[in-house]
This record gives structure tokens, sequence and C-alpha cells, in this order.
């Protein structure tokens, strides 16, 4: 048999065709080519085209009997009654809700109680918020239905609108207790049930409409599963369901979770807690990583110069500035999304190599605060598994290691969030009972230099020092 899944990611489409006979799979993954300028919103049109390219060149000539969909967490946009889009899909990373959610963040009852209900900060990563800004902006919302990529790839190939729980307990508008809308929170932004996808789960598969049929080159009637969100996919995916085991991505934005069996939320707002496909996630997450990195070498260094060249050219690593890597402002643990990113302590010997150095730490050091409120709350983690495009560097891997003072895993299968697809795929078709039944090996483990603890931890006060300090 054979499970096809797609992925609109927050920078490329993703589309995976996997034999379930024989384990093997063709990955086609495409940065896209049609984007806006400013990378905190896509068109939403642009984007599922480019998504379910990939998808018909994996499916050419072959019979699919599952179509498995994934995407990013929180973007959201507005549709007119036909459901053609009639703004942006504004990402994640759009902060222009900052200054609301600032005001906001005053009323400490107020961020108590969203956060206690949803699981979810008081912050302008989340739609809740952005759809607040677009009402403050002069759109009546009563005239829209409001969707996210996710749920319009799956409008698109099904002609219905669903969103998954999943995908719904990143929006800041779902109850995660109830599993519900959450009425009160509806009513603040003045917006109804009935403009927001129906809730549904995983197991709620949906036939392929005679459109989605033409845009993929497969059989009518193939069953979708709904898009569920890439970060819960890949907790699937790494087979990471157990207790204390711990996902750890490093890509363009940074995130840790811990599968838990009910809803972990503290007492003060710091931690996350969304749903993934199967029980909870207890987790953190940043907003700077590899976009900063990118972002860095495209302004200070020549086009042909690669990252490997620029890592050649490390000096003396006890002397680099400190980099507080809030270009797309804070998430975890801190939740200013209008902090700005800064280095400090920058010397006249500093170097473009020096700062760049300084950004690999910073981005380290910010998921290394994260990683020591999500313990307090949950405990040490038996093992952790690392993924993303951090291992692209050895360099930058090692210094992961080294700075958490332990020693992670890689699993030997890449692309876990299309491999969490491939899961729910499976358990549809009767392959496996159920997803907690899919695991991955780990290839190889990363052990952590004790010889480097000292230093990392001087330069993490520094670190702590300036973040501190500038509020």
């Amino acid at each position: 048999m054979n499970i096809l899944v797609l992925e609109s990611s927050t920078t490329s489409a993703k589309a995976m065709l996997y034999d379930t006979v024989t384990g093997t799979y063709e990955v086609k993954i495409n940065t896209y080519t049609l984007c806006n300028n400013d990378t905190t919103i896509h068109d939403a049109e642009n984007i599922f085209n480019e998504t379910v390219a990939l998808g018909r060149k994996l499916c050419k000539g072959k019979k699919i009997d599952i179509v498995s969909l994934g995407g990013a967490w929180h973007s959201v946009m507005l549709c007119d009654m036909a459901m053609k889009p009639k703004t942006p899909v504004y990402l994640w990373s759009y902060t222009g809700a900052s200054d609301l959610c600032k005001e906001l963040r005053e009323d400490k009852d107020y961020v108590k109680s969203f956060y206690q209900k949803t699981g979810c900060m008081v912050n302008g990563i989340y739609p809740a918020f952005k759809l607040m800004l677009l009402k403050e902006k002069g759109y009546d919302l009563n005239d829209y239905l409001i969707a996210g990529q996710g749920t319009y790839n799956m409008f698109r190939l099904t002609g219905e609108r669903v969103i998954t729980d999943s995908m719904a307990s990143g929006t800041g508008l779902l109850n995660t207790h109830t599993k519900e809308f959450d009425i009160e929170i509806l009513d603040e932004i003045g917006i109804k049930e009935s403009q927001l996808s129906r809730l549904v789960t995983y197991k709620d598969t949906i036939l392929l409409s005679k459109e989605g049929s033409y845009h993929l080159g497969i059989d009518e009637g193939t069953p979708v599963i709904p898009t569920g969100p890439d970060g819960g996919l890949n907790q699937v995916g790494a087979g990471a369901l157990g207790d204390g085991v711990m996902t750890f991505s490093i890509g363009t934005s940074g995130a840790m979770r811990l599968t838990t069996d009910s809803p972990i939320i503290p007492e003060e707002p710091s931690t996350w807690c969304y749903m993934s496909p199967k029980k909870w996630l207890s987790g953190a997450a940043t907003s700077g990583c590899c976009n900063c990195i990118d972002w860095f070498k495209e302004k200070m260094f020549s086009p042909d110069t690669s990252y490997e060249d620029i890592e050649k050219g490390f000096g003396d690593i006890e002397t680099t500035p400190v980099f507080l890597p809030f270009l797309f402002g804070e998430r975890c643990p801190g939740w200013q999304d209008d902090r700005n990113a800064a280095f400090f302590d920058i010397k006249p010997f500093h170097t473009a190599h020096d700062m760049y150095h300084a950004i690999m730490e910073g981005t380290l050091f910010n998921l290394y605060q994260c990683y020591q409120v999500l313990t307090n709350i949950n405990g040490i983690p038996k093992k952790i598994k690392l993924s993303g495009g951090i291992l692209n560097s050895p360099y930058w891997t090692q210094m992961c290691v080294d700075i958490f003072e332990t020693d992670m895993e890689i699993d030997n299968l890449e692309h876990s969030s299309l491999l969490g697809g491939v899961a729910l795929g499976m358990e549809h078709l009767g392959i496996i009972k159920d997803v907690t039944e899919f695991t991955a090996e780990s290839a190889k483990v990363i052990h952590h230099n004790p010889k480097m603890n000292q230093l990392y931890k001087k330069k993490y006060e520094r670190y702590k020092y300036w973040y501190d300090k500038v509020i």
C-alpha cells in the first residue's frame, strides 16, 4: 500500500510517498518560490499549489491508498463565504499583534485565565490575537470564514472545512480541557463558531474530491487525513509518545516537547500545552534558530560563502559576543513578542565570524532557558531526540549537547513530521493497531564533552545577565 504525506511547513513544501510493504519512501522538498518578501506572511493559494505539485510528481503512475496532511501551527487568514482568501496567511512569526498583546498582558488575571484555559500565552503568535488585530484594522470579522494554511489545504482537496483538535489547540481558541472551542474567547473576539472549521480528530478521514483528484492526479474518493500540526506529527514520527522521551527540533525555529496523559499547565505562564494527534504535549518553543543564522549569513557574508566556510573561520570562542536571538520576538520563556534581537559585549577585535558564533550560542542559550523551565515542571527526560537543520552542522550539534550537558540521540530516519503522517495512515489502513506502535531507531548518540561545561556555563551566565537586563 502507498501513503502520500503532504506538508506545508513555514519555509517549504514537503511530500513523502511511503510504501508500507517495503518500508521504503521517497521525499521531495521545495523551498517556496512564490512567497512574499515578508517571510511572516504567505499567499494561501501559492502555498497550496506548490505543495500539491510535489505530491503530484511523487504519485505519477501509482495507486495511492490514503493521503495524510501536515502543516505548521498558528497560521490564520480570512476567507469569503466561498473560502476564497481575502487576506494573506499570517504565520506564527508574524508579530503585528505584539503591541495589542503587550497591553493585554498588563491584566494579570486575564493572562492567567486565558493561559489556564487554552495552554497558550497572551502572545502575538496565536491566531486569537491576530484576529483581534485584524478587527482593529477595520475588518468586520462577521463577514468572513476563518482558516489557516492547513485547513485551507484540506478544503481545496476535499471541499470540507475541518480542523483537527491538535491543530486547533495552537490557535488560542480551543479550551484544551474540553477539546472544544471556548465560547467566551470567541465572544471576546467577536466571532461565531460557525465561522471556524468543524473540529475533528485524525481518525475522521474525508474523501478526496474531484478537484483534489485533479490536483494530485490520483483517484477521486481516496481517504484524506485532515491536517495535523508538524510539531505533533513530529512526536508521533519520532516514536516519542511514551513517558520521558523529549523531541527537540532546531530548524527555522526551535521546539522541545514531552508527551503527557493530561494537560500540564503551570500556575505561572511559561511553557505551552497543546494537543498532539495522541494525548497532550507539554512544550516550549523559541522564534529564533536557523532563521537567525540565515539572516546573518545573508547580510554579512558573500553569496558564495558556505556555512562550512564560516565555521572554519572561528577563532577564540571564549571571548565571542553575546547575542539575544529575538529577531522575530520572544516566545518561551518570557513571551515578550516585542523583544528585539541584539549583540552585547562587542569589542574592536571581534569579527563577523565571532558574531556568527555568538548567534549559534544565543539561539541555544534561549532554548536552554526553556529546557530548565520545562524540566522543572515535567522532570528530566530519559532521552532526548534531536532533529532539524542544526544537524547539517556537526559543530553546532556538538555545541548543543555541550550546552545542555547531556547526550542526545539522532534518529536513523529523517523527516519525523512526515513519518508521523505515515503512522496515522498506517493506523487507518490497519497495518498497525495504534500510532503508539510506530517506532524510530536511533542512528547514533551525540555525547557531550564534559571539558566544555565550565566554558558554556560562564557564557550562559553572560547571556542571562543581558537577557535579564534588557526587557
